[in-house]
């Protein structure tokens, strides 16, 4: 779906979606103002992934690596907006959940501890996956090896910071990813302005268009998307 529609697609689902992401912009940035949650993801990826969630109205979301609550707070407002669907999340801390609860009801269902002992808490079916847990070779190894093989063929996937910089961090996960992508040759689609700056700039003169202001004013957007082969 977005590694092969690309800059085009994003573009539409922001224009379609256009007044109900101003309305989750204006939601995102207060939570953030009031302390409810800490930022996490950049604009556009946030952004994206919300769009992305709109449009698939996916009943299963699995999100493994979660401590902030902003990434799950997007979600939820995806699947809330959508008023179907249903968030896992995995994380390590077993600290409070920061997510607002008026968010959470119905829909969310976390677990704490380390995934990769919780596998039997995955749903049966995922309609989309997001990474964003221990960004090292080990952990990309392991899910790639462990996780992608359990997801049906054309399942949407982001994985979070992949480009940092000109090149991605091919010491860390970001690597392992790009080779298993690469060996199996499955494209991907980044908003990654020091990879991709032609995308990045024309979604960004897009959000002006559409009075879209940024939750977080920033623009790192290293994540990937891409679908299991």
């Amino acid at each position: 779906m977005i590694s092969t529609g690309g800059v085009d697609l994003v573009a539409g689902l922001y224009r379609r979606y256009a007044a109900d992401l101003v309305r989750v912009v204006e939601q995102q940035r207060a939570l953030a103002a009031d302390g409810l949650v800490r930022t996490g993801l950049d604009d556009l990826e946030a952004e994206i992934g919300y769009l992305l969630l709109r449009q698939l109205r996916p009943e299963h979301v699995v999100e493994i690596g979660t401590a902030r609550g902003w990434s799950t707070s997007w979600l939820l407002s995806a699947l809330r907006d959508n008023d179907r669907g249903r968030l896992v999340s995995f994380r390590r801390s077993r600290r409070p959940s920061t997510v607002p609860p008026e968010l959470a009801e119905g829909r969310w269902t976390v677990y704490t501890g380390d995934v990769r002992a919780r596998l039997d808490a995955l749903p049966g079916t995922t309609d989309y996956l997001l990474l964003d847990a221990a960004h090292t070779r080990r952990f990309g190894r392991w899910y790639v090896r462990t996780v992608f093989p359990r997801l049906p063929s054309g399942t949407p996937v982001g994985v979070h910071e992949v480009y940092r910089g000109r090149t991605p961090w091919v010491r860390r996960e970001g690597g392992v990813v790009l080779d298993w992508l690469a060996e199996r040759e499955v494209p991907h689609f980044t908003v990654a302005p020091r990879r991709a700056p032609e995308i990045f700039a024309a979604l960004a003169d897009l959000r002006v268009e559409l009075g879209i202001e940024g939750a977080r004013g920033t623009t790192g957007n290293p994540m990937i998307w891409f679908e299991t082969p």
